[in-house]
């Protein structure tokens, strides 16, 4: 597996299939702590450069997937490899459920009360997954939950709680007794029929992220960071352009 690395944060060169293929390796062979995987995308790339918890816990993930059309992109502007496709938490949890079926113990962490009861019974519904404990994301009593998912010793932890999830995940990676940690965003969501997934064309077109942003208000604030990440992606390609033919970057560009 290679890792590259954009704007300081790294990613791995892995398709869907890869990334199946570690998750069953980790899954039978586990490490001394949690294994954990992150879905970055431009706006956890933008975050990271001014909230040192969120870089440290992607310079020290296990596996970190490209998780939309602008890491994607970064990476062939900033790198020159190509990766095969985007590999978001919308399409790893579901390929997950589908690979291992009964032989899954997962535990559901996250998103309002009485959600994420409903999306582990929809999944082992449809799966056949084992559910071995479930809460939501509204909790004041962090210990305690440590405890509980310890105690439970799931194969897959699925953490859905906005931005603290990675680094949730990260500061107790050492004690969470899981044996692979996701962050998977509103996917639990997503499970548990709160919400739909934008359209089939969208998804085709690989433009599923710009839908749920046009179609959601409470997403508009989040337009800055995908054009500041823009913006640092092409400032960044221009340094690199320069230093290449020995130019210097004048102190106004900077």
């Amino acid at each position: 597996m290679q890792r590259v690395e954009i704007l300081g944060t790294p990613v791995d060169l892995v398709d869907l299939e890869q990334t199946l293929d570690w998750i069953e390796n980790r899954i039978a062979q586990p490490g001394p702590h949690c294994a954990q995987i992150i879905t970055t995308n431009p706006e956890a790339v933008v975050r990271a450069q001014a909230e040192p918890a969120l870089q440290q816990a992607l310079r020290e993930c296990e596996l970190i997937t490209a998780d939309g059309v602008g890491i994607v992109w970064a990476v062939r502007l900033l790198t020159g490899h190509r990766l095969r496709d985007r590999v978001p938490g919308s399409e790893i949890l579901p390929a997950v459920f589908e690979r291992f079926g009964s032989r899954l113990r997962v535990y559901f962490l996250g998103a309002a009360p009485g959600v994420a009861g409903r999306a582990a019974q929809n999944a082992r519904a449809r799966w056949g997954i084992q559910v071995c404990g479930v809460q939501d994301g509204y909790f004041s009593d962090e210990e305690a939950v440590l405890e509980a998912i310890r105690q439970a010793q799931p194969d897959l932890l699925v953490v859905g709680m906005g931005e603290r999830q990675d680094t949730f995940i990260h500061r107790n990676k050492a004690r969470l007794a899981a044996k692979v940690a996701i962050g998977v965003g509103g996917m639990i969501d997503v499970l548990a029929g709160e919400v739909k997934r934008a359209p089939l064309w969208a998804q085709r077109l690989k433009i599923e992220w710009l839908v749920r942003i046009a179609l959601d208000r409470r997403r508009w604030g989040r337009f800055p960071r995908l054009l500041h990440f823009v913006r640092l992606v092409l400032l960044e390609k221009r340094s690199k352009t320069l230093k290449n033919r020995g130019g210097v970057i004048p102190d106004s560009k900077r």
